[in-house]
């Protein structure tokens, strides 16, 4: 139930239950700030509501890292499912006990010229200090703009919608996009028996294992995972860069597109249109191919310059080997002839902050930010790809990105703690 928020005011209002939105309400109660979370849905809405049934993490346990609550469970390399993710989080929501309403939109949120925030939500209209949206950076998905429409008879599911390959027809699927939940849906399907069509895209992969240890752990060693986003080779152009493709599947593996084609998957270029029940396809899917390997060998040689330079007892491992090029490149796949009737698109996510109405936002619509913190005081983001670290979208690095802006947050002039749960009590009038 919704209590109406019409008149209420608090020090800081946090915009979004999940991950980020729970680390930061932890993060806020023991400096003992007050504070409310407006959630639309139901905590772990996302986990419970938008993934498939064999969904698991790609990192492996000992990443999930919240805020005064690591994983303690028995397999810490291993990967959670779908339901063990949800318990996590369920967990997490008992131990911070944050003050939480749950079912209230935001539509808007404005600042006034004193600087104040006025959020107008479902549940009436209230205001606050400081907003933190921590609503995550992947809200609307991508389909891509065809000339024409595909078949009625055509079904269509977007990635966030897709459970398993019995809510689809009968017939062969497309699957259209091959980035982590592109090729893990493909392989889904590959494996209850269907033919799979799959529009392969630029996205890279990394390997499961190499040298007797997961490559998260290697990468973790090196400290890549603490590498700022100001020290990446790439800067903030990483932020839109794809993930790599790999799988925490029955205990963790390879996702090896060259491997599914030799066993019946059909690959195909990138998708480019669509006329008269013919879809047109852009060459380039050995080159496609060809990038992906080649981003996992250059990890496995830092892996292995790591390993050779620390001198570390490391067994030595075999490369990979292509085992399947593609003989030719159909630009055309007519509809009617292959027996597809049913399309999943993988072709990822779009931000959209049209509700945060505040000048905060580059030319392309992002947030303009540094760890999160915009150039408008008291207005903070929480839980970007990218924000800070690899892993500040991740169980792993949310919560870091959390206890930064907790910081901010209280030496912000005019912020009054509450004295209550973190037992800190006072006016804080530092800089802001």
């Amino acid at each position: 139930m919704t209590s109406d928020l019409d008149g209420e005011h608090r020090a800081v209002i946090v915009v979004g239950g999940g991950q980020a939105g729970l680390s930061m309400s932890r993060c806020l109660d023991v400096r003992g700030i007050d504070h409310l979370v407006l959630e639309r849905d139901v905590v772990a809405s996302s986990w419970k509501r938008h993934r498939w049934d064999t969904f698991c993490l790609v990192t492996p346990n000992w990443q999930c890292d919240l805020p005064d609550f690591p994983y303690a469970g028995p397999d810490p390399h291993g990967f959670m499912v779908r339901s063990e993710i949800v318990d996590y989080l369920e967990a997490y929501r008992a131990f911070v006990d944050p003050p939480l309403r749950e079912g209230v939109s935001v539509t808007r949120v404005s600042r006034d010229e004193h600087g104040t925030f006025r959020l107008e939500t479902s549940a009436g209209t209230c205001t606050a200090d400081q907003v933190v949206v921590a609503t995550g950076g992947y809200h609307t998905p991508v389909t891509p703009t065809l000339s024409e429409p595909l078949p009625p008879s055509i079904t269509q599911v977007q990635s966030q919608d897709y459970r398993n390959g019995g809510q689809l027809p009968p017939g062969e699927v497309l699957v259209v996009g091959s980035g982590q939940s592109g090729a893990q849906i493909a392989e889904d399907l590959h494996l209850e028996g269907r033919q799979v069509h799959l529009v392969v895209g630029n996205a890279p992969r990394v390997a499961r294992f190499y040298r007797g240890r997961d490559v998260t752990d290697w990468l973790d060693e090196m400290g890549y995972y603490r590498m700022p986003v100001t020290r990446h080779p790439r800067r903030e152009a990483v932020r839109a860069q794809a993930n790599h493709y790999v799988t925490g599947r029955d205990g963790g593996r390879d996702i090896d597109l060259r491997r599914f084609a030799t066993e019946g998957m059909r690959l195909h270029g990138a998708l480019v249109d669509h006329r008269a029940g013919t879809l047109h396809l852009r060459p380039g899917l050995a080159a496609s191919l060809d990038h992906a390997d080649e981003v996992s060998e250059s990890i496995k040689d830092t892996i292995d310059g790591f390993v050779a330079s620390r001198g570390i007892d490391a067994p030595v491992e075999e490369r990979y080997s292509p085992v399947w090029r593609p003989e030719s490149e159909p630009t055309e796949l007519v509809l009617a002839s292959t027996g597809i009737t049913s399309v999943v698109w993988c072709a990822g996510f779009r931000p959209d902050w049209s509700w945060v109405d505040v000048p905060v936002f580059t030319g392309r619509g992002t947030p303009s930010h540094r760890r999160g913190v915009t150039g408008t005081p008291g207005l903070f983001f929480l839980g970007l790809p990218w924000q800070w670290t690899w892993g500040s979208g991740r169980f792993s690095g949310v919560g870091a990105d959390a206890e930064f802006l907790g910081e901010r947050i209280r030496s912000r002039r005019g912020i009054t703690s509450t004295g209550g749960r973190g037992d800190v009590c006072d006016v804080l009038a530092l800089g802001a």
